[in-house]
């Protein structure tokens, strides 16, 4: 079975970071997500040190569709240089590795 993974970016607004999410569980990018925030960030940014609110999304997905996730994100993403950081999932139970895999690949329930 192929590797499950993590993936974060952020977002301006709430609204934004659904958009992110829904669209890209709706194309089976990912099997699931979460919204988290507002989230307190503290950053350098194009030379200026800076603070502000966002929005975390966390996507569930394979390896195989990584490199599609994170077009899908680059794509529709209201930043030009946004986060997108895949970490591995080095375990977990089995189900539920087992359904984001079927998910992302098409193989489960279309429900």
């Amino acid at each position: 079975m192929d590797e499950v993974l993590q993936v974060y970016t952020a977002a301006s607004s709430q609204e934004s970071a659904q958009r992110l999410a829904r669209g890209a569980v709706a194309a089976r990018l990912a099997a699931g997500s979460q919204i988290l925030g507002p989230v307190e960030s503290v950053f350098w940014h194009e030379g200026s040190f800076g603070t502000g609110q966002e929005w975390q999304v966390l996507l569930k997905t394979s390896r195989a569709r990584y490199a599609e996730l994170e077009g899908y994100l680059r794509e529709h993403h209201e930043w030009s240089n946004p986060e997108i950081v895949a970490t591995p999932v080095v375990a977990g139970s089995a189900d539920y590795l087992s359904w984001v895999h079927d998910t992302v690949s098409g193989e489960g329930p279309q429900g």
